[in-house]
């Protein structure tokens, strides 16, 4: 797709390594290195990390062991979920009303103390996201296996379920639309989804950096980790390189994974190792 993509451009200290080449997180000794003696804050996605990849998203609810994990976690430290779902669905599917959400790519920041949180960057958005989820609807009817998701400040175009065809024209589509409107729109590309969103400075990275200083995180004394399995998660490991500590969730094995390079340091291979993990951290 040659249509616009956001900005994902940064200045880097490190080049992004092959996930093949990363070490894992639940190498004690290596990990316990990089925490160097300070306390976590961790900023957690939902999807390909506390639930696995489903078929169709709505029915990605998290078993109720990862949940128990999480709320044991947050009782010791700050614990933030950042997701490319909408705020209200992801609480939805969690179940959990207590915990820092940033949902729609970090457009959506909500905490239960504080109610919405804002930034100057961010804007009302619904008559954008509304124009878009119609044209798209229009666009893509008929096509099987296609689902169109709105949120609060994006739609989400899926395609998992779509045949070779559907999705290139679903590809075809989206091109169209990002070049009809180059100066409102953006894509993020992510797994089977083409994520439409404002052409706004801001994304997952940002937004971790912005709870990390209004949640008043940002102290020598913390470590923030990002835990993260999607292209868009590069954002955010690439915000807290040389000051937190990004881990991807995939497996070298999986053809998603295949010829990745990321800028994650660690990495975990499977939910599993994911609830593994952060018991061992909750303890």
């Amino acid at each position: 797709m040659t249509g616009r993509r956001d900005d994902r451009s940064t200045d880097r200290t490190t080049a992004p390594r092959a996930v093949e080449d990363l070490p894992s997180a639940l190498d004690g000794e290596a990990f316990l290195h990089r925490l160097a003696g300070r306390r976590p804050a961790v900023f957690l996605d939902y999807d390909g990390v506390l639930t696995p990849i489903v078929e169709r998203p709505e029915d990605a609810v998290w078993s109720e062991s990862m949940r128990r994990t999480v709320r044991d976690l947050a009782d010791r430290a700050s614990v933030c979920i950042v997701t490319g779902r909408d705020r209200a669905v992801v609480q939805q599917l969690m179940g959990v009303d207590d915990l820092v959400v940033a949902g729609s790519h970090g457009f959506d920041i909500w905490s239960p103390t504080g109610g919405q949180l804002t930034h100057g960057i961010l804007d009302d958005f619904t008559e954008l996201i509304g124009e878009v989820t119609e044209t798209l609807r229009t666009r893509l009817a008929g096509l099987e296996g296609v689902g169109i998701e709105p949120k609060r400040a994006s739609v989400a175009v899926h395609y998992r379920q779509a045949g070779p065809d559907a999705r290139e024209r679903v590809s075809a589509i989206v091109e169209a639309l990002l070049k009809e409107d180059p100066d409102r729109l953006a894509v993020v590309p992510g797994k089977m989804v083409y994520e439409l969103k404002p052409a706004v400075d801001w994304h997952k990275g940002k937004a971790v950096l912005h709870l990390i200083e209004v949640l008043g995180l940002d102290s020598p004394e913390v470590v923030p980790l990002y835990l993260g399995d999607d292209i868009t998660d590069e954002d955010a490991f690439r915000a807290l390189r040389d000051r937190g500590i990004g881990i991807l969730v995939g497996s070298p094995e999986d053809p998603e994974m295949a010829g990745r390079r990321t800028d994650a340091e660690f990495v975990l291979a499977s939910v599993d190792e994911v609830e593994r993990f952060l018991s061992t951290l909750g303890r």
